[in-house]
């Protein structure tokens, strides 16, 4: 019992140090970031491209669909104008997730006491600074923590018989992906928690893949929220970041034995051959989805907004 306590308090510091990161950032840029998101949204490709800049620096994927959102609402921004940047946010997260990967052990201790420091400072850029100095520490916390916490958690027979469960089964570790993240509302901290378990060699490659694959999908929930009494573009905003990550997984599940045989190639150790899966996943999809932004749009029109002859240009 005691190690599942553990475990959790280790996913609230993740989730902790990834919110205290972001409002860091978004205090050093927020005055920059809507203005940029409304002018810098003209085609899809400039779009995309403010999205992925805006979702590295806020580190939150969910984030950008927020504010994207809250910028429908508020008819400063049409649903056309979003398409791009909710292809940019899928490529944008996958900054956070190489970021966990870098070894900051000997680092997380002064990190922490010169965030703390900083944050006690008046001056708002200092706090800023100090926040995400210590959302650094904080994550990286987290993350050793999932990594010593995988074996002696597995050493309970319930949650032992649940891993295996996963291993042999990779529907069921993309819904356990999926799930999870819904439920602690953050993609990285289940990309955090897969590479955990596979650097404890618990879990393997093809199911952490497919884990991953369903956060992708889970994280979308946030936009769905957000978007409820937002209107209707809104709505069709949010449906657009649903229907891109579906497509992308139907599309990666059949190639998930292959990425497993080749991630070699990649790195050297699983939980780095995990983050840059999913890097090509989300860059894949959104290239992917790009050239037909226009017709993807009108995709989901036709779905969720039945009015004719309403164009998306």
């Amino acid at each position: 019992m005691l190690y599942i306590i553990l475990f959790v308090l280790c996913i609230l510091l993740f989730i902790f140090g990834m919110t205290i990161i972001r409002f860091g950032l978004f205090n050093l840029s927020a005055d920059k970031l809507k203005t940029w998101l409304i002018k810098l949204t003209s085609t899809p490709l400039k779009g995309m491209l403010t999205g992925t800049f805006i979702t590295a620096l806020l580190q939150s994927s969910s984030a950008v669909m927020v504010i994207t959102i809250g910028l429908i609402s508020a008819r400063i921004m049409t649903f056309p104008q979003s398409i791009g940047i909710i292809l940019g946010t899928n490529i944008g997260t996958t900054f956070k997730t190489e970021l966990i990967t870098f070894n900051l052990d000997r680092v997380l201790v002064p990190l922490a006491i010169c965030g703390a420091l900083l944050i006690l400072f008046k001056n708002k850029k200092a706090r800023s600074i100090g926040m995400l100095l210590f959302g650094i520490a904080s994550v990286f916390t987290a993350m050793k923590g999932f990594e010593l916490l995988a074996q002696p958690l597995t050493s309970m027979n319930f949650i032992n018989n649940f891993i295996l469960s996963i291993n042999d089964n990779i529907l069921f570790s993309l819904l356990t992906g999926a799930v999870i993240t819904a439920v602690i509302q953050s993609s990285t901290a289940m990309t955090g928690i897969a590479m955990g378990f596979l650097t404890a060699g618990l879990l393997q490659l093809d199911a952490g893949i497919a884990i991953v694959l369903g956060a992708n999908i889970g994280t979308c929930i946030t936009a769905v929220i957000a978007s409820i009494g937002g209107g209707k573009e809104s709505r069709l905003a949010a449906f657009a970041h649903v229907w891109l990550n579906v497509f992308g997984v139907l599309l990666f599940i059949p190639l998930i034995p292959m990425l497993t045989e080749n991630a070699g190639l990649l790195a050297s150790t699983k939980d780095v051959q995990l983050a840059h899966i999913s890097v090509i996943f989300n860059v894949a999809t959104s290239l992917l989805v790009l050239p037909f932004a226009t017709r993807f749009g009108e995709m989901i029109l036709y779905l969720h907004d039945r009015r004719p002859k309403r164009p998306v240009s």
